[in-house]
């Protein structure tokens, strides 16, 4: 950003830009805070500071209780003076000169935290920042991949931003980032889809048949279950399928169907049908939710049980490094304080031993923990199997989308009986009410509206046909 600031004299935030930058806020909004000489810090819980030409952060520590600060725009060149905003949920430092990440140690109730548009190099010193949910570092010099890795530990991310960055380029980014940060809800302003997640699965099976890669894939579809709201409507396959969204799809932009609704009769009709699609649609969306849960479960269970197996093969190579350690320090003892070359030399004879045993040992160990993981593998994808294919059977037979098509085929046949009646009646001059002049130019020739309520009603059977084929094949996929 400096290229913006060559004609600007840069400057340090001092007290008399805080209380300017107060004062120039919505003064209904401040109440007695922009009282010049008289105002309360303390109260003060956002401060922007953007445009400002800051090259020095500074004078903050009266703003204890500050949650958002900008500092975007500016030509900072050194995260600092921070230490007292304990209280910041809110941090942008986008398009500085920043190079470096520091000076966060004190934020750890930071939720949302914009580096972008600086000079930073490498993802570090953010271990503090347990409770960020957004970051975002686009444009700025990662040119390394592995810098993704750091931001395993921070375990609420969902959403970030990286682009712009040199490593983008690489033809595996984006495989790269939803692998190692499984977890993630948006990428570079866009939602992880879960067609990603499959083209990373068929890479992972073509590359070998190791344990790693498999779970790697599990932890993936475990991360993409972990939503909430519609997110979790999505990740349960049944999103819009609550309340009325379906049913009103079908009539969106349909004009002639609004222009029916006016004849004798069809107002009748449209009581129950609406009510009737809506309880269909319902079900499958409360059947639907309650197998979702049973994903969720069932992943839930398996890194429970894949932790525990951790922690016990864990425990025991420490014990048994642990062992060796004691045997081997009174040896190295022994061998010390040995008076004679044979003695020392038997000693280390043994070490040598011990060692060769050690290491057959933990390749022991390494191979049970291997052949547990891998038989923990399998009946968890037996498992979820299951679930995926009963779900899909019971979507088909239990809760079927053809029960909304009989709905749909039901009405058409009613709606035409009565376009029919009232064709009659009106070349019969029996008509009882004056209708729409829209209304009354569909009843001049019968074929006219007897193909606009056929094409209508084909509209509508392609777009329930829809919902259930995208339906199966979300699930298929998954």
């Amino acid at each position: 950003m400096s290229q913006f600031f060559n004609n600007v004299e840069p400057n340090i935030i001092d007290d008399e830009m805080i209380l300017k930058t107060i004062e120039e806020k919505s003064p209904e909004d401040l109440g007695d805070l922009a009282k010049g000489e008289n105002i309360n810090f303390k109260d003060v819980t956002e401060l922007q500071l953007s445009f400002k030409s800051i090259l020095q952060i500074d004078n903050l520590w009266q703003l204890e209780n500050l949650t958002k600060l900008q500092l975007d725009n500016n030509v900072i060149e050194k995260i600092e003076a921070l230490e007292s905003l304990v209280h910041l949920v809110w941090l942008d430092l986008s398009f500085n000169n920043i190079e470096i990440i520091e000076g966060l140690d004190t934020l750890v109730k930071l939720q949302d935290l914009s580096l972008y548009g600086n000079r930073i190099s490498k993802i570090e010193n953010m271990d503090a920042l347990q409770e960020l949910q957004i970051f975002s570092i686009g444009k700025n010099n990662l040119t390394s991949l592995e810098d993704v890795v750091y931001l395993r530990r921070l375990k609420k991310l969902r959403t970030l931003n990286l682009s712009g960055n040199p490593f983008c380029d690489d033809e595996q980014y984006i495989l790269f980032v939803v692998a190692h940060l499984p977890n993630l809800v948006y990428l570079d302003f866009k939602l992880v889809r879960d067609t990603t997640v499959r083209f990373l699965h068929s890479l992972l099976g073509k590359s070998g048949n190791s344990f790693s890669q498999s779970l790697c894939f599990v932890a993936l579809r475990a991360g993409s279950l972990q939503k909430s709201g519609s997110q979790k409507h999505t990740a349960a396959f049944v999103e819009h399928l609550n309340g009325s969204f379906l049913f009103d799809s079908l009539y969106a932009e349909d004009t002639e169907a609004a222009k029916l609704a006016s004849l004798p009769g069809v107002g009748d009709l449209l009581q129950a049908y609406p009510s009737w699609f809506v309880l269909v649609c319902g079900n499958l969306y409360n059947y639907g939710l309650k197998e979702y849960e049973k994903r969720e479960a069932e992943v839930s269970d398996f890194y429970r049980k894949l932790h525990e197996i951790l922690v016990a093969s864990q425990e025991e190579s420490k014990k048994v490094m642990l062992d060796f350690e004691t045997r081997n320090d009174q040896r190295l003892d022994e061998i010390h304080h040995a008076r004679s070359y044979d003695t020392a030399e038997s000693k280390r004879a043994e070490c040598r031993e011990d060692i060769l045993q050690l290491s057959d040992t933990l390749m022991t160990l390494e191979t049970l923990l291997s052949n547990e993981l891998e038989e923990l593998l399998q009946d968890f994808k037996k498992s979820i199997d299951v679930i995926a294919s009963t779900f899909m059977e019971n979507v088909r037979e239990i809760y079927p989308f053809h029960s909304c098509r009989d709905l749909e085929n039901h009405h058409h046949q009613n709606l035409m009986k009565i376009v029919m009646d009232t064709l009659e009646k009106s070349a019969k001059g029996e008509l009882e009410e004056n209708l729409p002049d829209d209304v009354q130019k569909l009843l001049v020739d019968e074929n006219t509206i007897v193909n606009a309520i056929n094409m209508s009603h084909s509209i509508r059977l392609r777009k329930i046909d829809k919902r259930e084929s995208d339906m199966l094949c979300n699930i298929y996929h998954w």
